[in-house]
């Protein structure tokens, strides 16, 4: 097994056993969008365990180094990804930002908290990525302030054909710690889901928008 294929797997482990992800098919969960979901993925729990959270910051800091230029900045996009991002910042020695969903109505009006100068190149923390609009938002406020985005590092990924879509379109390089796909096989090889939940779920995935419980 690949080592990366395998630390995803680990991640997923992780996210199972503190309850960041949920798997429910029988008792799906409500998205702010209105989809039924039979997955609920709230990351900003990993930030209460010590030991989770360790993990995660050093597979994003690795992420990075790997694939990307060192930054001069980590942006986290708000909010689910200000306390990670800000745990990479830190273990990477680097100035921390952070990205609102929009600019503040009162007091300076900033959409970007933080110290930046424009040039500076950046890169984007992010905790999941459903389509990725909300994601590529921030990139767009980023872009607009005349910071060089060099890429983003999400915990997570449902792996939607439209968010792979988005990224490409926006000329946005992705990288991902786990995907729904591979949460599904440690979910399986765990015993957290049974053989039938496991095909449910991934009938899911192929139409998430219109699904309903069979």
């Amino acid at each position: 097994m690949a080592l990366d294929l395998i630390d995803a797997k680990n991640i997923a482990k992780n996210l199972l056993q503190i309850n960041a992800i949920k798997l429910n098919s029988k008792s799906p969960f409500i998205w702010t969008s209105g989809w039924k979901s039979p997955i609920y993925c709230d990351n900003r729990i990993i930030l209460s365990y010590p030991k989770t959270r360790s993990f995660i910051t050093t597979q994003i800091c690795k992420k990075i180094n790997t694939f990307y230029k060192k930054p001069d900045v980590i942006a986290g996009v708000a909010t689910g990804a200000i306390g990670i991002g800000t745990l990479v910042a830190d273990l990477l020695e680097l100035p921390f930002i952070y990205v609102r969903t929009s600019a503040k109505k009162h007091g300076r009006m900033n959409q970007i908290e933080g110290a930046f100068s424009k040039g500076q190149s950046v890169v984007v923390v992010e905790d999941l990525i459903s389509t990725g609009k909300s994601s590529l938002m921030a990139v767009d406020a980023l872009r607009n302030a005349e910071l060089k985005i060099n890429g983003m590092v999400s915990i997570f990924s449902y792996g939607f054909p439209i968010s792979n879509k988005n990224f490409k379109a926006s000329n946005v390089e992705l990288k991902t710690l786990s995907s729904y796909d591979i949460l599904l096989e440690q979910a399986l090889d765990s015993n957290y889901i049974d053989s039938k939940e496991y095909e449910v779920l991934l009938d899911w995935k192929k139409d998430p928008e219109n699904w309903k419980i069979k």
